[in-house]
């Protein structure tokens, strides 16, 4: 006997299940609500950013053209 997998859609929270074509959204619009929100910056990753300018090394040829 197989269980079928059941979340809350973490936009909404409504209950879906495994097999819906937007899983873990229960709706394309729910999906497009959480990436939305990604694009915009409303979510965000704790800790230092991989990315600081102070932590890049540039090539001597980079600092001779700027």
């Amino acid at each position: 006997m197989s269980k079928t997998l059941i979340v809350p859609c973490p936009t909404c929270k409504t209950l879906v299940e495994r097999n819906n074509e937007n899983f873990p959204f229960c709706s394309a619009r729910c999906k497009g609500i959480d990436l939305g929100n990604w694009a915009s910056d409303s979510y965000s990753i704790k800790g230092e950013s991989a990315m600081s300018l102070d932590n890049l090394e540039m090539d001597d040829e980079y600092k001779n053209i700027h």
